[in-house]
């Protein structure tokens, strides 16, 4: 194998491994697919050479480029004499990354305690007739506990010491 084939052999697995990740957070494999090539390359890349590269359509890796950009991981740069969009890895990847799981994190903390509150409520319409049920006892009281969790952990998120750490941290 030639250094050119280990070379292209080791940036796909990488991009691969960034893929499975970046799916596994929620966030889509396609897009830490992009994160991670883009973070790989010494030179911008346009929406064609990244689907040529990672076999994906044009308009997965735009939408994908997209919300790469709105988490200041990917960024728009300008090649002289070309018409086409190109994208690098942001500079400050490590910066970006930490606010976007932080961001991911309180969003999805969000949704929970939007759950816990519906459940809360189904249960108390639950709980008007069965007052004595110790199954709705036993879990009013649970889901009581992981509210108080909830609300502590959106405190922690929104700390700005927690903020100004995952800034600046590299």
């Amino acid at each position: 194998m030639g250094k050119q084939d280990t070379l292209t052999e080791v940036r796909m697995r990488l991009v691969e491994t960034g893929g499975r990740t970046s799916q596994e957070l929620g966030a889509g494999r396609i897009v830490g697919q992009i994160m991670v090539h883009l973070y790989l390359q010494k030179d911008a890349q346009s929406l064609d050479s990244l689907g040529e590269a990672l076999a994906l359509s044009k308009a997965s890796i735009s939408i994908a480029v997209r919300q790469l950009e709105q988490l200041g991981l990917v960024r728009r740069v300008w090649v002289q004499g070309d018409r086409k969009k190109y994208y690098r890895s942001a500079d400050n990847i490590g910066s970006g990354l930490q606010q976007g799981l932080l961001s991911f994190l309180r969003q999805k903390t969000l949704l929970f305690g939007a759950e816990l509150e519906e459940a809360l409520y189904l249960l108390d319409q639950e709980s008007v007739t069965n007052t004595c049920d110790a199954d709705v006892v036993f879990l009013r009281q649970r889901m009581l506990r992981a509210k108080k969790l909830q609300t502590i952990l959106l405190k922690i998120l929104g700390n700005p010491l927690v903020n100004f750490l995952a800034k600046h941290i590299q």
